[in-house]
């Protein structure tokens, strides 16, 4: 009979087998080296040499990504689903693009304090501080990291079949009890490493505690051995794998005139992380809260970047910007401060989003928080929202946000920051932006594009409108058979559709091609669109922390996700 340790070890080398090998297919196309300059990306986009880019100073004002000023004149779309949260795919187009925000699960707080090691210190925590949310495909359960009681008195670990009910089994670690970690610390960060070959690595854990980033392996992600010291100073500094150039990226608190900001440091070997390595290679200056920002008109404070947490979702990079508005244990300069202050109101830190299609610059075409504070004394977010590591899961045609709020003295508990408990919040696959059109007819056309695949795929909320599309070639006149008069009307609201054309069974004549995709659409909204070699829809693309039905970090099975959620 084989022991469940074997069974384990057997599952992980499969499935790292599968993984390994979609990752090998797709990684032909990831990064190429061009003759002159830096690395060619997967979409076509040259980056600087040297890089990271050497910036003189962070901006005082939003600064445009050069791939924006500047697109590719050809755009390899072969890794994952084209999202329209920028004009990088637009050449032109007559629709109307709508920012959408994440909403909140009505039964909020999902998980929050209620053992008694969850109550240490300065008061009760239970929530992610970056730590980790991620679904492990080898076992098939949604997998939870956190902070345990304020001022980190542990690290815990909870696990759930649905993503929504948290399980705090008893473990090993510390007898009766949930806690993987036990010690002081503030906010940390753990990674699940689908493409270490070596199973003693799948998670990586780095913990900001006593004055030191410490850094951890583990094979299951409870029992952890510390494997270095990083560096001695940088609390609120978090990491994230960045699987289109395959490197570990630090993203470092730091500072700077505008207050807390974040520097950049990168690495094809997670644990190089070192004082010594840092003296070597000074980290790049990265990014900050700019003019952009709104302030609070009750603490009228200059915003800063609290934390930026990123993760691969798809085509592009998605970051969740922690932005800081201020705290009422300052100077409050208003009357109203003055009482939300007495009342113990945490300070203001908000969820924005932002995206990157190189890795470096950011583009945050929306200001608004993507996952907002609650105005209501007492709700479990008045204030310090904080995002989960890897951003956001992909379950079904769903995205899933797990964040951290903080209802200070209203918990209740005797510390204005305290009171720290999950929430869940939703967002439709894909559902960054939207390009819209109401009863009269839009249009969007692409720039120039290239596939090695042959179905097109949108997805389209359009159940009272339609949408139609053709391909065209670099002249813009339509290539035969893909007009629009041959195009099979959609219709629906659908995140994974199929574009058909009567006299042709799919795309394979256009593979390898410079060809530009037109889109007409009415009364509805487009939100992306690719081109798969699959019929199952597969978009080859990065699905985040993962979910249900996918084998590992990257697309390869299509509806069948859709169909294990």
């Amino acid at each position: 009979m084989i022991s469940t340790q074997i069974r384990k070890v057997i599952s992980y080398n499969s499935m790292l087998f599968f993984t390994m090998t979609a990752f090998t297919i797709f990684a032909s196309y990831v990064v190429v080296v061009a003759e002159e300059g830096g690395q060619v990306l997967y979409n076509g986009i040259q980056l600087p040499s040297p890089w990271p880019p050497r910036l003189a100073d962070f901006s005082a004002d939003p600064v445009t990504p050069p791939y924006l000023l500047a697109p590719p004149k050809l755009i390899p779309i072969d890794t994952g689903r084209q999202l329209f949260v920028d004009d990088f795919l637009i050449e032109k187009t007559t629709l109307k693009r709508t920012f959408h925000l994440a909403e909140y699960y009505r039964e909020n707080p999902i998980m929050k304090p209620d053992q008694p090691w969850e109550m240490a210190g300065k008061g009760p925590m239970a929530m992610p501080f970056s730590d980790g949310v991620w679904y492990d495909p080898i076992d098939h359960l949604f997998k939870m990291w956190y902070y345990a009681g304020h001022g980190g008195s542990a690290t815990c670990y909870a696990t759930s079949k649905d993503g929504i009910h948290w399980d705090k089994s008893k473990l090993d670690v510390v007898p009766d009890s949930n806690i993987v970690y036990k010690g002081g610390r503030d906010s940390g960060t753990v990674w699940l490493d689908h493409n270490t070959k070596d199973p003693a690595q799948r998670f990586k854990m780095m913990l900001y505690t006593g004055g030191k980033l410490l850094l951890f392996r583990s094979p299951e992600g409870i029992h952890w051995t510390k494997v270095t010291e990083g560096i001695t100073k940088g609390d609120r500094t978090t990491f994230f794998y960045n699987p289109f150039r395959q490197r570990w990226v630090y993203s470092l608190r730091s500072g700077s005139k505008f207050g807390r900001s974040r520097h950049y440091w990168e690495s094809t070997d997670f644990f190089s992380f070192s004082d010594q390595v840092w003296q070597k290679n000074e980290p790049a200056i990265w990014v900050t809260a700019d003019s952009a920002d709104p302030k609070r008109e009750d603490l009228n404070t200059r915003p800063q970047l609290y934390n930026l947490d990123c993760v691969a979702y798809e085509s592009l990079m998605i970051g969740l910007f922690s932005i800081w508005r201020g705290d009422y244990r300052g100077k409050p300069p208003t009357e109203k401060a003055k009482e939300l202050f007495q009342l113990g109101r945490p300070k203001q830190n908000a969820i924005c989003i932002g995206f990157s299609r190189d890795g470096f610059h950011w583009d945050r075409p929306d200001r608004r928080p993507f996952c907002p504070i609650s105005e209501k004394m007492g709700e479990w977010n008045w204030g310090n929202m904080q995002s989960a590591s890897d951003c956001c899961l992909v379950i079904g045609d769903k995205l899933y946000f797990y964040v951290s709020g903080r209802a200070g003295k209203s918990f209740p508990c005797n510390i204005i920051d305290g009171g720290g408990s999950t929430g869940l919040a939703i967002l439709r696959r894909d559902g960054f932006a939207s390009m819209d059109a109401g009863a009269e007819e839009g249009v969007l056309t692409t720039r120039s594009v290239r596939f090695g695949g042959k179905l097109l795929f949108v997805n389209l909320d359009a159940p009272q409108g339609q949408l139609q599309a053709e391909v065209l070639d670099e002249k813009d006149q339509t290539i035969q058979p893909f007009t629009r008069l041959n195009c099979t009307v959609v219709s629906g609201n659908n995140t994974l559709v199929l574009v058909n054309w009567i006299g042709a069974a799919d795309l394979t004549a256009l593979k390898g091609k410079p060809v530009k995709f037109r889109f007409y659409l009415r009364s509805g909204s487009l939100y992306a669109f690719w081109v798969s070699p699959d019929a199952s829809g597969a978009s080859y693309g990065y699905v985040a922390g993962g979910g249900p039905g996918f084998p590992g970090p990257i697309d390869t099975v299509g509806r069948v996700a859709l169909e294990a959620r």
